[in-house]
Protein backbone atom coordinates (compact mmCIF):
# COMPACT_ATOMS: atom_id res chain seq x y z
CA UNK A 1 0.00 0.00 0.00
CA UNK A 2 1.29 3.46 -0.88
CA UNK A 3 1.62 6.58 1.20
CA UNK A 4 -1.68 8.09 2.28
CA UNK A 5 -2.90 11.07 4.31
CA UNK A 6 -1.82 10.89 7.95
CA UNK A 7 1.39 8.99 7.18
CA UNK A 8 4.65 10.51 8.39
CA UNK A 9 7.18 10.47 5.54
CA UNK A 10 10.77 11.50 4.95
CA UNK A 11 12.02 12.49 1.52
CA UNK A 12 15.33 13.47 0.03
CA UNK A 13 14.86 16.22 -2.55
CA UNK A 14 16.51 18.58 -4.98
CA UNK A 15 14.45 21.62 -5.97
CA UNK A 16 15.16 23.41 -9.24
CA UNK A 17 13.76 26.27 -11.25
CA UNK A 18 12.72 25.60 -14.84
CA UNK A 19 16.15 26.74 -16.06
CA UNK A 20 17.81 24.01 -13.95
CA UNK A 21 19.12 26.29 -11.20
CA UNK A 22 19.04 24.52 -7.81
CA UNK A 23 17.23 26.58 -5.16
CA UNK A 24 16.99 24.05 -2.35
CA UNK A 25 17.95 20.52 -1.36
CA UNK A 26 18.11 18.08 1.52
CA UNK A 27 21.53 16.86 0.32
CA UNK A 28 24.69 18.61 1.49
CA UNK A 29 26.76 17.48 -1.53
CA UNK A 30 24.24 19.04 -3.92
CA UNK A 31 24.10 22.23 -1.84
CA UNK A 32 27.90 22.47 -1.81
CA UNK A 33 28.17 21.81 -5.56
CA UNK A 34 25.69 24.60 -6.31
CA UNK A 35 26.97 27.14 -3.79
CA UNK A 36 23.94 26.92 -1.52
CA UNK A 37 25.75 25.72 1.61
CA UNK A 38 28.12 28.69 1.61
CA UNK A 39 25.41 31.16 0.66
CA UNK A 40 23.12 29.93 3.43
CA UNK A 41 25.99 29.52 5.93
CA UNK A 42 24.88 26.00 6.81
CA UNK A 43 26.88 23.03 8.06
CA UNK A 44 26.69 19.51 6.59
CA UNK A 45 24.74 18.39 9.68
CA UNK A 46 21.98 20.90 8.81
CA UNK A 47 21.02 18.81 5.79
CA UNK A 48 18.91 15.68 5.80
CA UNK A 49 15.57 14.29 4.74
CA UNK A 50 12.51 16.52 4.85
CA UNK A 51 10.00 14.93 7.23
CA UNK A 52 6.29 15.77 7.21
CA UNK A 53 2.82 14.39 7.81
CA UNK A 54 0.96 13.89 4.54
CA UNK A 55 -2.19 15.99 4.32
CA UNK A 56 -1.33 18.17 7.33
CA UNK A 57 -0.32 21.26 5.34
CA UNK A 58 3.29 21.10 6.50
CA UNK A 59 4.74 21.33 2.96
CA UNK A 60 3.58 22.85 -0.30
CA UNK A 61 0.56 21.19 -1.87
CA UNK A 62 2.48 19.94 -4.91
CA UNK A 63 4.95 17.94 -2.79
CA UNK A 64 2.22 16.68 -0.48
CA UNK A 65 0.22 15.41 -3.46
CA UNK A 66 3.29 13.93 -5.18
CA UNK A 67 4.18 11.46 -2.42
CA UNK A 68 0.66 10.02 -2.14
CA UNK A 69 0.67 6.48 -3.44
CA UNK A 70 4.48 6.24 -3.49
CA UNK A 71 6.47 3.73 -1.46
CA UNK A 72 9.80 3.79 0.34
CA UNK A 73 12.63 3.77 -2.18
CA UNK A 74 10.52 5.22 -4.99
CA UNK A 75 11.78 8.25 -6.88
CA UNK A 76 9.92 10.81 -8.95
CA UNK A 77 10.42 14.10 -10.71
CA UNK A 78 7.55 16.45 -9.97
CA UNK A 79 6.70 19.76 -11.66
CA UNK A 80 4.81 22.04 -9.28
CA UNK A 81 3.04 25.10 -10.72
CA UNK A 82 2.82 28.30 -8.64
CA UNK A 83 -0.78 27.54 -7.59
CA UNK A 84 0.39 24.33 -5.85
CA UNK A 85 3.56 25.94 -4.44
CA UNK A 86 3.82 29.53 -3.16
CA UNK A 87 1.14 31.15 -5.30
CA UNK A 88 1.37 33.87 -7.88
CA UNK A 89 3.08 37.20 -7.29
CA UNK A 90 0.47 39.55 -5.83
CA UNK A 91 0.77 43.31 -6.32
CA UNK A 92 -0.90 44.00 -2.98
CA UNK A 93 2.14 42.44 -1.28
CA UNK A 94 4.32 45.27 -2.61
CA UNK A 95 4.28 48.03 -0.02
CA UNK A 96 5.73 51.51 -0.07
CA UNK A 97 6.93 53.25 3.10
CA UNK A 98 8.21 56.69 3.96
CA UNK A 99 11.99 56.21 4.00
CA UNK A 100 12.64 57.91 7.33
CA UNK A 101 9.83 56.00 9.05
CA UNK A 102 11.00 52.71 7.50
CA UNK A 103 14.61 53.17 8.61
CA UNK A 104 13.41 53.94 12.12
CA UNK A 105 11.26 50.79 12.19
CA UNK A 106 14.02 48.44 11.03
CA UNK A 107 16.91 50.29 12.69
CA UNK A 108 18.94 50.05 9.50
CA UNK A 109 19.68 52.09 6.41
CA UNK A 110 17.37 51.20 3.54
CA UNK A 111 19.14 49.41 0.70
CA UNK A 112 17.98 47.12 -2.07
CA UNK A 113 18.18 43.49 -0.93
CA UNK A 114 17.71 44.22 2.77
CA UNK A 115 15.55 41.47 4.28
CA UNK A 116 12.99 42.68 6.83
CA UNK A 117 10.61 41.04 9.29
CA UNK A 118 7.33 42.88 9.75
CA UNK A 119 5.45 42.92 13.05
CA UNK A 120 2.60 41.00 11.40
CA UNK A 121 4.95 38.06 10.77
CA UNK A 122 5.56 38.73 7.08
CA UNK A 123 9.07 38.67 5.66
CA UNK A 124 10.04 40.93 2.80
CA UNK A 125 12.87 42.29 0.75
CA UNK A 126 13.58 45.90 -0.11
CA UNK A 127 13.27 46.12 -3.90
CA UNK A 128 13.58 49.88 -4.45
CA UNK A 129 14.94 52.85 -2.52
CA UNK A 130 13.98 56.28 -3.75
CA UNK A 131 14.64 59.74 -2.36
CA UNK A 132 11.78 59.68 0.14
CA UNK A 133 10.34 56.17 -0.10
CA UNK A 134 11.24 52.51 0.26
CA UNK A 135 9.43 49.70 -1.58
CA UNK A 136 9.26 46.27 0.09
CA UNK A 137 8.12 43.06 -1.58
CA UNK A 138 6.34 40.74 0.87
CA UNK A 139 5.67 38.02 -1.72
CA UNK A 140 7.36 34.70 -0.95
CA UNK A 141 10.68 34.54 -2.80
CA UNK A 142 9.37 31.53 -4.78
CA UNK A 143 5.98 33.07 -5.61
CA UNK A 144 5.13 32.97 -9.30
CA UNK A 145 7.68 30.28 -10.05
CA UNK A 146 7.18 26.76 -11.39
CA UNK A 147 9.29 24.43 -9.26
CA UNK A 148 10.73 21.07 -10.26
CA UNK A 149 11.55 18.56 -7.53
CA UNK A 150 13.48 15.33 -7.77
CA UNK A 151 12.25 13.36 -4.76
CA UNK A 152 12.98 10.00 -3.16
CA UNK A 153 10.87 8.58 -0.34
CA UNK A 154 13.33 7.32 2.30
CA UNK A 155 10.96 6.55 5.19
CA UNK A 156 7.28 6.11 5.96
CA UNK A 157 5.46 5.71 9.26
CA UNK A 158 1.79 4.83 8.83
CA UNK A 159 -0.65 7.29 10.36
CA UNK A 160 -2.50 6.47 13.57
CA UNK A 161 -6.26 6.81 13.19
CA UNK A 162 -6.68 7.10 16.98
CA UNK A 163 -4.95 10.49 17.17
Amino acid sequence: MGIEPGDRVAIEYVGRFEDGTVFGTSKYAVAADHGLAAAEDRDPDDYGPLTFTVGAGEVIEGLDDAVRGMGVGEEATVTVPPAAAYGEVRDERLREYDRETFEGMVDAEAEVGLHVHAQNGLHGDVVAVREGTVEVDFNHELAGKTLIFEIEVVDRRPGDDTR
